[in-house]
């Protein structure tokens, strides 16, 4: 089965220029294989909103690639994001659900659904016109460049194994750099990365 260090290593080496919005058990291992300016870490209030903010950048910035790395327990919590980002018709946006079946990040406990919900369905359901399952390191090879290159919106899950990263927390000794300083102080650092002062 893949991993998701081994999913994120590869997306890393397709990302380019895009800008990734990584969440809760993404947050601390992306670090480890990204740390540009286009890098944002969504972990500073409640669960579920970083496909949010991911579509709040898209649409702002509709000539960049945005790729949000959201959890499948985030993903639960705000299903309806998937048909609002279908009908903005956002077609720089690539939202990946990592899912691994738990709550990471608060200890691995199963999700609502674990092993029954079919997120890719749901996607397609709610209109995604490009839908990917990615569930081991091959097809993630062999998928992740078109699915980076073509249209979106693009919806993605990517089926990985538990794991035990810690969970997100911004501290100036923080592991992962982005997570260092306050979350006032990323959003200006993403703004200045995308040249914008809006």
């Amino acid at each position: 089965m893949l991993t998701k260090h081994q999913f994120l290593a590869t997306l890393a080496r397709w990302r380019n220029d895009a800008v990734v919005i990584t969440t809760m058990g993404t947050v601390v291992p992306w670090a480890r294989f990204s740390q540009t300016p286009l890098d944002f870490a969504s972990c500073d209030s409640a669960m579920g909103h970083a496909a949010d903010f991911a579509l709040g950048i898209a649409l702002a910035q509709p000539q960049r690639k945005v790729i949000c790395l959201n959890g499948d327990g985030s993903m639960l919590m705000t299903l309806g994001t998937l048909v609002t980002i279908v009908q903005t018709g956002a077609k720089n946006l690539i939202l990946c659900v990592i899912e691994n079946s738990t709550y990471e990040v608060t200890g691995n406990q199963p999700i609502p659904g674990a092993g029954v919900v079919d997120f890719t369905g749901m996607a397609k359901a709610a209109g995604f016109p490009r839908t990917y399952t990615i569930d081991d390191v091959a097809t993630c090879e062999r998928l992740l460049p078109a699915i980076l290159s073509g249209e979106g919106p693009v919806f993605v899950t990517v089926k990985v194994a538990p794991d035990e990263d810690a969970p997100p927390s911004r501290r100036p000794d923080a592991q992962a750099p982005y997570l260092r300083i306050s979350l006032a102080e990323s959003v200006r650092q993403l703004r200045r990365a995308l040249g914008s002062d809006q």
